[in-house]
């Protein structure tokens, strides 16, 4: 059984930082993608950042680019999201997914996938 658990967010300044931590379990092979979604009040699901386990490619939506940064710890099936130069825009919730056989883009881009953390709060606000 695959579980997937989330850790940090909460409240920073604009210009802050943040790191988020997710760590998947049950994974039998490399055969997924872990993501970060978020959803804000009003807003539809947007793909943040996600990585193919097989392969290490990375996609990260647009406005994230170059102030986020998703990275495996070690060989586990364990992610990181640094996120720098925060942003009033990047306050939501903040979702780790697993998906299996997708690539990192196509998980992105779909915003959607099969295995769900609890979702944590980032609030960015002055």
């Amino acid at each position: 059984q695959v579980q997937v658990v989330e850790s940090g967010g909460g409240f920073a300044q604009p210009g802050g930082s943040l790191r988020l931590s997710c760590r998947a379990s049950g994974l039998t092979q490399d055969y997924y993608s872990i993501g970060w979604f978020r959803q804000a009040p009003g807003k539809e699901r947007e793909g943040v950042a996600c990585l193919s386990l097989g392969d290490g490619d990375i996609r990260y939506e647009h406005s994230v680019k170059g102030r986020f940064t998703i990275s495996r710890e070690n060989a586990e099936n364990a992610v990181n999201l640094q996120m720098d130069r925060l942003e009033l825009e990047d306050t939501a919730v903040y979702y780790c997914v697993v998906s299996s056989y997708v690539t990192a883009k196509a998980m992105c881009m779909l915003a959607n996938g099969d295995y769900w953390g609890q979702g944590t709060q980032v609030t960015v606000s002055s």
